[in-house]
């Protein structure tokens, strides 16, 4: 059942009385043939992924992507860094007049210039601490609840009652009983 047809070009010659083949019965079987061809080649695997390669819109939905510069903060984030890099800009004269004292001086005690160093911070440390509590009790004050004072007037039934209470054993049951 699966014997190949012939080459129609090489057909063996006709016998006398037998139809010359059309061009189309030759398409046909040649057709047939190419079929029978693709039926026994192996099938191409299924695609298991797709690329997009269409360009991204310049406003839509798209991703945000990191930008050149500064990194995406928060406003007192960015507050504090350009308070952090205007101090180190202004650290540059004062550190370079001390370095042209020291040169024209020739020599310098290392403690007292320790101590010149670390006076600033040392009372710069204490003031920020002073400064960051008092903002933050401002801070837990706003953040309380108002004060709701609440004024009744009417009479006022007083309920005193007397109760009974017996607790006994390993395990204690209480049971309390109003009396009657």
């Amino acid at each position: 059942m699966n014997a190949s047809l012939p080459d129609p070009d090489q057909i063996p010659a006709l016998k006398t009385g037998q139809p010359t083949p059309t061009p189309a019965a030759v398409a046909f079987l040649a057709d047939i043939e190419d079929a029978l061809a693709a039926a026994k080649r192996p099938a191409l695997p299924a695609p298991t992924r797709f690329r997009d390669e269409t360009p991204v819109p310049a406003i839509g939905n798209a991703l945000p992507i990191a930008q050149p510069g500064r990194t995406p903060m928060s406003q007192r984030a960015t507050d504090a860094s350009a308070l952090i890099l205007s101090a180190g800009v202004a650290s540059i004269p004062l550190g370079g007049a001390t370095a042209l004292v020291i040169y024209v001086l020739g020599n310098a005690d290392p403690v007292a210039l320790a101590v010149g160093a670390c006076a600033p911070i040392g009372l710069a440390v204490p003031i920020f601490a002073l400064t960051r509590l008092v903002r933050r009790a401002k801070e837990a004050v706003q953040a309380a609840p108002p004060v709701i004072h609440q004024h009744y007037s009417g009479t006022v039934i007083q309920d005193q009652r007397t109760v009974n209470t017996t607790t006994r054993g390993v395990w204690a049951h209480t049971r309390n009983q109003l009396p009657r």
